[in-house]
């Protein structure tokens, strides 16, 4: 009799060590789509990579299920911005030992490298060709991982030169915790380096086309792709999604679309508000969708370099010139 009560007991202690072993091979995880492009590139045969949030919601109000929560805290590695950005993440990554949590906004490489959040947009409008590389990072060093809320765009993987970053940062992080795997995933960085930029040549000369066509973007996620192509953005209907602009804002960018001359305002996937439509009505501006987490992309190898060429051929679908 007592040996059939041993045989569930054994059973579930098998079930508890394979469970330990499959968490000791768990995924890597990221908050949103952007990042988990570039870590499936920098992980592409070594380990799965997941995202939390799911298609059609936006980081700004999301909030983790039940296995979200289970998914992150079995996670290899968490890859995330910070939690100015995606503040539903933080607890849970709070919980992660340091080596598992990989709060890309807190590097100081990419700390050096971040852009100040603009809070008029006529100024937003003025210099937009300056390039990443131009920066003045001693203006932009941050005193700890959470002083820039408020103060500066954390909208980072809209940026190639911060995405590089990023991915060399993943294989670091995966060749400490994956040592046997160290030659796939340097040549797994190698390939990426030499994809996007391939890439970035190619969409620098796609976009040179439209580089003085004047639009407006519903909210304010694309300066770093704006300034690394130089591209002339007059503005952005808000910083918060979340937040439809009042009518005296509406007022002014009506405007600025008729005063100068503007080609195209913008909408996205998870937000077409009425206003967009508002302010266009009866003039000859063109309305088109930029989609800042490649929501019709699918994980892989390639998709970060996809995200970008996709992103580049929404601007010139809108922006090019009309017959």
């Amino acid at each position: 009799m007592k040996r059939k009560h041993h045989l569930p007991k054994l059973a579930l202690g098998l079930s508890i060590i394979l469970g330990m072993n499959g968490l000791a091979h768990a995924d890597v995880v990221t908050s949103i789509k952007p990042l988990g492009f570039i870590a499936s590139a920098i992980a592409e045969g070594v380990t799965p990579v997941t995202v939390v949030l799911p298609d059609g919601a936006s980081e700004h109000d999301y909030a983790l299920r039940p296995s979200d929560v289970r998914r992150i805290k079995n996670a290899d590695l968490l890859v995330w911005v910070g939690p100015e950005m995606e503040s539903f993440i933080t607890r849970s990554a709070s919980q992660l030992p340091a080596n598992k949590n990989l709060e890309l906004s807190a590097l100081p490489v990419i700390q050096s490298h971040l852009v100040g959040e603009v809070e008029n947009d006529h100024d937003h409008a003025s210099s937009p060709a300056n390039t990443l590389n131009s920066a003045n990072s001693s203006d932009r060093e941050l005193s700890d991982s959470h002083s820039h809320q408020g103060t500066y765009n954390l909208h980072i993987w809209l940026s190639p030169d911060i995405a590089l970053m990023s991915a060399t940062a993943i294989h670091d992080r995966l060749v400490q915790s994956m040592p046997a795997q160290k030659t796939k995933l340097d040549s797994n960085l190698s390939k990426f380096k030499a994809s996007l930029k391939d890439a970035d040549e190619h969409i620098r000369q796609q976009l040179s086309s439209v580089k003085d066509k004047r639009y407006y973007v519903f909210h304010d996620a694309y300066t770093y792709f704006e300034q690394h192509y130089g591209l002339s953005p007059l503005g952005y209907f808000t910083v918060n999604p979340e937040i439809q602009p009042g009518a005296q804002k509406l007022n002014e960018i009506r405007t600025q679309l008729t005063q100068h001359k503007a080609q195209c305002v913008f909408a996205e996937p998870q937000f077409r508000p009425a206003v967009i439509d508002a302010v266009s009505r009866g003039t000859t501006v063109q309305k088109g969708t930029l989609d800042p987490l490649g929501s019709n992309i699918s994980l892989s190898q390639d998709s970060y370099v996809k995200f970008l060429s996709q992103l580049s051929s929404q601007y010139v679908s809108c922006l090019k010139p009309m017959n």
